[in-house]
């Protein structure tokens, strides 16, 4: 079995890893990581385990190979390019995105018709050019056909996932789980960029008035696209979040908190930034999600002067 992870950052190098024990993988990544993973091999630590993993990786694709499956593990906001980058390694291929936000299934839609949703709420934190420390898990991996159905091929590459030693589930309702993970994101990612705090922190009442507006907000949202979410209610999912996901992320740094460190652009328009453009569509108001919008951007601009 041979896969192909492209734009492998922290997440996509992290599933490369695991996979390269049990099928043929490559990695394009940046060349810094490239290097590195080449002369030294690839650090993983935490809860996915401990080990130098060897596999191939470079800043392009291997020439006249195909794929029998494409991960897309890219930030949201590079998903275009890379799909026409590498659009004759993706048409007719199995494609997953295995990535935040809403919209990335759309997007690499219209370079095949064999599209694989993924969501997987886990925390990843580089340790160096080639090691990624694997801090926290709020649940399996999901993936299924998008935007909905379960087939073979997806049973199949659900069990080359666990063969590798990674917690996956299948859903029928992909979108759903899409939208869940992204509830939890948008509720929690930003605020701790905004803040430069771990998750945990953000229970605290001041932050969770702001935490629950955004949540009543976005599923409204949910609701006008007609997505059935596992929790009837804003107030149930709250309860949720505070009870099982923050406990179980508590120590997680966001990913918009480090990208913004590293002086480099949030996913904040695949986030919040999509919830706004739907309420807009759908003619909701999203005062909270459009604030914690414009607060991220203004994070960017000032990361970008080296503020």
């Amino acid at each position: 079995m041979k896969i192909l992870v492209l734009g492998a950052g922290a997440v996509g190098l992290s599933v490369a890893a695991k996979l390269s024990a049990v099928c043929d993988v490559h990695a394009v990544c940046r060349k810094s990581s490239a290097d590195a993973i080449t002369e030294n091999g690839f650090t993983l630590t935490g809860i996915w385990g401990e080990g130098i993993f060897r596999f191939s990786a470079s800043e392009s694709a291997p020439q006249n190979n195909r794929f029998d499956y494409v991960i897309i593990s890219s930030k949201s906001q590079d998903t275009e390019h890379i799909c026409r980058q590498f659009a004759s390694l993706i048409r007719n291929t199995e494609t997953v995105s295995l990535q935040n936000g809403i919209g990335n299934e759309e997007i690499i839609s219209g370079f095949t018709d064999r599209v694989i949703g993924g969501m997987i709420i886990t925390g990843f934190e580089w340790r160096g050019d080639a090691a990624v420390h694997v801090s926290v898990e709020a649940g399996p991996m999901m993936i299924g056909r998008f935007p909905e159905g379960l087939d073979k091929p997806v049973e199949q590459l659900a069990g080359i996932l666990r063969s590798a030693g990674i917690r996956v589930g299948t859903s029928r309702s992909i979108r759903s789980e899409l939208w869940g993970k992204t509830l939890y994101n948008c509720a929690l990612n930003p605020l701790g960029a905004v803040m430069g705090v771990t998750y945990g922190k953000l229970a605290h009442p001041a932050s969770w008035r702001i935490i629950e507006n955004i949540a009543h907000e976005t599923f409204q949202v949910v609701a006008a696209e007609g997505v059935q979410l596992p929790w009837a209610t804003a107030e149930e999912y709250l309860g949720y979040l505070k009870d099982v996901q923050i406990p179980a992320t508590a120590l997680h740094h966001s990913s918009m908190l480090q990208d913004i460190s590293r002086g480099r652009k949030t996913e904040i328009d695949f986030l919040n930034g999509a919830v706004v453009t739907k309420a807009c569509q759908h003619g909701i108001p999203a005062p909270y999600n459009s604030a914690i919008v414009d607060l991220i951007r203004f994070r960017e601009s000032l990361a970008a002067e080296g503020d």
